[in-house]
């Protein structure tokens, strides 16, 4: 795979300085909602007791480089205007060289939104931050053909993937494209929501991040237990269930917008060294049960 080489920097290969780490970041913020935040990833050690794939990003980044800091300022729940409204500013405040947003998963999902305008939106910010100089990580959305329900906007998350792709190609910026990562469309991969990535869905999806951005990392692919086959019976109870337990109660905090209203904040509003996570950097142990 080549590196890609962000806005005139030298390859992640070529390390002139032997102390450092093998890539030419030092400061990573991740903008975004709940995926970002990393929902379904529970970690009591890690600040606001999540882990979630941009945590394990930014400790595989950490490794080698002393300098290396991390924000996350995402927050549940918000829709994508939401986003670029209170966490663009204050991301570019933090001077990164390194930002991951993604977005607009609740606009499709909740509001039924027109994928275009999304991307209008989308390619709006990315300009503001690859105007910067720092490298853009944006994430086209993950298949949900199989889950009822979600199944039927897959369409419109198929078309703002796509203008996602543009996005990424005119801002010379790095595309993570879950689709693709048919891996994910396993159910071991999904929180028991199946709204949410599980510890093993956001490992993969970590590795996914690393490997775009061509860094050397500790990180294995690993898979999850194999499910006891069911009856089509079973599976529409299990269904009936999911829905009730969890889409329309989740559905409806997202019509309310009660996430806003409770006043969540981000996890990592300021960027700091990576071990204050709780663990330090090396490789994933432990989940691929989840």
């Amino acid at each position: 795979m080549n590196f890609r080489e962000p806005h005139g920097m030298m390859p992640a290969s070529t390390n002139p300085d032997p102390g450092r780490g093998s890539h030419p970041w030092h400061r990573f913020v991740a903008l975004g909602d709940s995926f970002t935040e990393g929902i379904g990833d529970p970690e009591p050690h890690s600040e606001g007791g999540l882990r979630g794939w941009a945590d394990r990003v930014a400790e595989e980044l950490s490794a080698g480089q002393p300098d290396f800091s991390y924000a996350n300022l995402a927050i549940r729940g918000l829709l994508l205007q939401q986003i670029l409204d209170q966490q663009i500013g204050p991301a570019l405040a933090l001077k990164p060289d390194l930002v991951a947003l993604s977005g607009g998963g609740n606009d499709v999902v909740f509001r039924r939104s027109d994928p275009d305008r999304l991307a209008e939106k989308i390619d709006a910010g990315v300009e503001l931050l690859s105007a910067t100089g720092a490298t853009v990580v944006l994430f086209a959305g993950p298949d949900w053909g199989a889950t009822p329900v979600l199944g039927q906007i897959r369409g419109k998350v198929a078309i703002l993937n796509e203008n996602l792709h543009t996005v990424a190609a005119r801002h010379d910026a790095v595309i993570v494209d879950l689709w693709c990562l048919r891996e994910l469309t396993g159910p071991g991969m999904w929180d028991p929501d199946r709204l949410h990535f599980s510890p093993l869905g956001h490992h993969t999806i970590a590795l996914a991040v690393l490997n775009a951005l061509s860094v050397p990392h500790s990180l294995h692919p690993l898979e999850p237990k194999r499910l006891p086959a069911r009856s089509w019976k079973e599976a529409r109870g299990e269904d009936l269930v999911w829905a009730r337990e969890y889409l329309v109660p989740w559905a409806l905090r997202q019509l309310t917008q009660r996430s806003s209203e409770e006043g969540l904040t981000a996890k990592r509003p300021q960027p700091g060294p990576v071990f204050g996570l709780g663990r330090p950097p090396g490789p994933f142990l432990g989940d691929s049960a989840a």
